[in-house]
């Protein structure tokens, strides 16, 4: 990132105001507040910073325009600095002081989980712009990130299929990797594999001689990375240098981290990942957004998917405060029901799911060469967010305000009466032990007694 840019990005977070492109004066006394509270600096800054320059870009496009129904959108910036509890109080601030009338918000679960309580009890409206493990049923907030039914339904079969059924999981040791480790399980086991070892691993975790250990004795077809920081990267050059040699199949790396970019070949060979973006997709869609998000910010190191949800985001909220002419939440929610806010995105043609909020997407298959060069062996085009949607969340009739796993559908809710956003209070996790361990699992603690809290290992 440019000095400038950085220069500028400080001066709006301290002042609370970024006007972008040009309006009349008239229409700048009232315009549409967007706050932005991402990642600028700390643990997930290097994939989060780009969606920040591509609310720039929209934003700036857009008030060039003419703005929306006349009126320029306004950014209010804040650095959340990878801490959940300045996701909280910028939150509030946006919503209580600064009254926007949007905000695009967090990278990690654990970050949207943060601030989801805060958003509701103020009944605010935001945007969360990220891929993430699914199951937030909440009409208070919009998601244009792949879900595990859009990446994980098509990249553990094709993975099972080419090279075999015995499946190890490596995952951060939050409610994302949590819940997207059961994701893999249900899908390995519906598909007639079995887990030959899980392992959770909390953040900011950068040793993994014992991990690389492990995974060698279990011997499995291939390994399951979800991995999430800058530190918890450490694990591809490690697992290079120890021979693990494995084919790895996910679903954030590369396509938020770029770590095909940051790390020296082959560390990254046959990696695997579902994405809905990554900058070397070759249509003329996606060369046009690449141009120009380079033009505007010639030093950002990689456009990735999240740069892509953020930008569309901004786009669609557009669209959807000029047809309810209105930027009320009730009347935006209004709009989603009619099913059909769509937009020809640089991935491809998105459209919002009126049920769940989510997003439909073009899923590619990227694989990683020995040099580290992108090809795509497989396109899923126009994948529905349909899990939500079946599983008895429709936001059209009744917000209940919660997240769900395939171990705990909306349906079960109902009649069991389970809190989501405890159970999915990280490091306590109380997703259910995986069928197909066995009773003499063992806990692999780094660093503490109680594996509650940190890094669990079940080996087969």
């Amino acid at each position: 990132m440019s000095k400038s840019v950085l220069r500028g990005l400080r001066a709006a977070a301290l002042t609370g105001t970024l006007v972008l492109g040009s309006v009349p004066a008239s229409a700048a006394e009232n315009p549409i507040k967007l706050g932005v509270l991402e990642d600028q600096s700390g643990d997930f800054a290097a994939a989060t910073i780009g969606k920040v320059h591509a609310i720039q870009l929209a934003a700036e496009e857009i008030n060039k325009a003419g703005g929306i129904m006349g009126r320029p959108l306004e950014l209010v910036p804040y650095d959340t600095q990878s801490d959940n509890t300045r996701y909280q109080e910028f939150m509030r601030r946006v919503l209580q002081r600064d009254k926007v009338d949007v905000v695009f918000a967090g990278f990690s679960s654990a970050s949207r989980e943060a601030y989801r309580p805060i958003v509701d009890q103020f009944n605010g409206f935001a945007f969360y712009n990220n891929q993430y493990e699914g199951g937030v049923c909440d009409g208070h907030m919009i998601v244009t990130g792949a879900v595990p039914e859009q990446q994980f339904s098509t990249l553990i079969p094709y993975m099972m299929e080419k090279y075999g059924k015995n499946v190890y999981t490596l995952a951060a040791d939050y409610n994302f990797g949590q819940i997207s480790a059961e994701w893999v399980r249900k899908i390995v086991k519906e598909n007639g594999g079995k887990m030959a070892g899980e392992e959770f691993i909390p953040l900011g975790v950068s040793q993994f001689s014992q991990s690389v250990q492990n995974i060698q004795k279990a011997k499995p077809d291939f390994v399951v990375t979800l991995l999430v920081g800058t530190a918890q990267a450490s694990y591809y050059e490690q697992a290079a240098s120890a021979n693990v040699n494995l084919p790895m199949a996910s679903s954030v790396n590369v396509g938020q981290g770029y770590e095909h970019k940051r790390f020296k070949p082959p560390s990254l060979k046959d990696m695997y990942v579902t994405t809905n973006y990554i900058e070397e997709i070759d249509s003329p869609k996606s060369k046009e957004f690449y141009a120009k998000f380079k033009a505007k910010f010639p030093s950002e190191p990689y456009v990735n998917q999240e740069a892509e949800n953020s930008y569309l985001a901004v786009y669609l909220y557009k669209q959807m405060v000029e047809r309810a002419k209105s930027t009320k939440r009730e009347d935006i929610r209004k709009v989603i029901a009619m099913g059909d806010v769509c937009m020809d995105a640089p991935e491809g043609k998105v459209c919002i799911d009126p049920k769940s909020q989510h997003m439909s997407h073009t899923i590619y298959l990227a694989k990683v060469g020995a040099d580290h060069s992108i090809s795509f062996p497989k396109t899923w085009e126009d994948i529905k967010p349909y899990w939500l949607g079946e599983a008895g969340c429709d936001l059209t009739k009744k917000d209940p305000m919660a997240q769900y796993t395939p171990s705990r559908s909306p349906a079960e809710t109902l009649t069991g009466g389970w809190s989501s956003r405890r159970a999915c209070t990280p490091g306590r996790s109380r997703l259910p032990a995986p069928a197909t361990l066995p009773l003499s699992s063992i806990w692999l603690v780094h660093g503490h007694s109680d594996p509650r809290l940190f890094g669990t290992l079940s080996i087969r």
